[in-house]
């Protein structure tokens, strides 16, 4: 990336690099790339994750207590509609119960966030006909692009070895840091390359024209599981009318309650960006030199595709904002309607930026 006059560097991953006592009290150990991190809870307390940081705190707390296998279906409101009393949920034994409380806290993920929501009549549900309502509004995404390099000889990465967020990143192309002119697009993406641990089954890179099946495809993967590497791409999403989500009129859950429903499509603004930013990824991948013709890009295609992992990075539904008539929280993520109820995580935030939302998910769990 440097030859071609770009100014990489290490993107910023929350794991230890050395053993440390945070202010909880917790100890942390040392990370050792044990290529586990992405995706598991992490056995040598190194990374930032409430199981890590906070959790063993907690437990030693006589004033806390975490029911496991629990299931929260809706939260009750008082006879005004205007104070959460309680939440109604199913124990682990399968036995509803009832939990008063004086303030809630609703942190169940993006997605359930507003589900619960939904399934308790909290706020008005958004209409994307007329745009009025607010809760299901501004269901927003990434959009991605990379590229998968072979080697034939030369290079012995090892898969086996990462650190979860670790990686090193370019960002000449994100969002405003560049010129649009005649484009067509607005924001942007960074591009990036790590190495996030090559997970047993999962991983199994082979160069195209490699059968999906047999003897040929059993050498081709014990022949490229050390001669692959990749670049990708992590593009913004703006926020459109059309993207939603709401509860399905047709599907229910095991108890009889509507599922969510997701309304979600590219605009031609995240087409026209992920086709140049792939073209940018091509241009970085000749400059590492592998195999020539075993460079392999891939890109969303004209319509969105639940199907293929792309981003874990939802955000909106219960948008935070300064008026109540089109925002579901305010700035400390406190419900408009229902004072007495926070509701926390990314489903607060307005639009998808081409980084992940995850800072700032921490800063506001931590403002409110």
């Amino acid at each position: 990336a440097a030859s071609l006059g770009y100014h990489p560097f290490p993107a910023p991953a929350s794991n230890m690099s050395r053993a440390y006592t945070n202010p909880y009290g917790v100890s942390l150990g040392e990370c050792n790339f044990c290529g586990f991190c992405e995706k598991f809870a992490c056995e040598w307390f190194a990374k930032s994750s409430p199981q890590t940081t906070i959790f063993p705190q907690l437990l030693n707390n006589p004033l806390y207590e975490l029911r496991t296998g629990c299931r929260v279906l809706r939260i009750n409101l008082d006879s005004t509609g205007t104070r959460a009393v309680s939440v109604t949920y199913v124990d682990a034994q399968g036995r509803e119960m009832e939990q008063p409380a004086e303030i809630i806290l609703l942190t169940a993920y993006q997605l359930h966030n507003v589900r619960l929501l939904l399934l308790s009549g909290i706020g008005r549900p958004y209409d994307p006909v007329t745009g009025e309502g607010v809760v299901g509004k501004n269901y927003s995404y990434q959009v991605g692009a990379g590229a998968s390099l072979f080697f034939e000889k030369g290079v012995a990465f090892n898969p086996f070895i990462g650190a979860g967020a670790a990686s090193t990143a370019i960002d000449e192309y994100n969002d405003d840091n560049f010129d649009h002119s005649g484009l067509g697009f607005i924001a942007g993406a960074y591009i990036s390359s790590g190495r996030t641990g090559g997970w047993p089954i999962n991983y199994r890179p082979t160069p195209p024209g490699t059968p999906r099946w047999g003897s040929e495809w059993k050498r081709a993967v014990a022949r490229y599981y050390q001669r692959q590497m990749g670049i990708g791409a992590s593009g913004a999403v703006l926020s459109y009318r059309d993207n939603y989500l709401d509860l399905d009129p047709t599907y229910r859950d095991s108890l009889g309650l509507p599922l969510l429903r997701m309304t979600f499509d590219w605009h031609d603004n995240e087409l026209r960006l992920t086709d140049f930013v792939a073209g940018k990824i091509v241009e970085i991948a000749r400059a590492v030199r592998p195999t020539p013709d075993l460079i392999t890009v891939g890109r969303r295609g004209l319509h969105y595709d639940i199907v293929p992992y792309q981003s874990t990075h939802n955000i909106g539904g219960a948008i935070m904002g300064s008026d109540p008539g089109t925002s579901v929280v305010n700035k400390y993520l406190q419900c408009w309607d229902v004072p007495n109820l926070f509701v926390v995580g990314a489903s607060a935030m307005p639009q998808n930026s081409a980084y992940n939302p995850t800072g700032t998910v921490g800063a506001l769990a931590f403002w409110a």
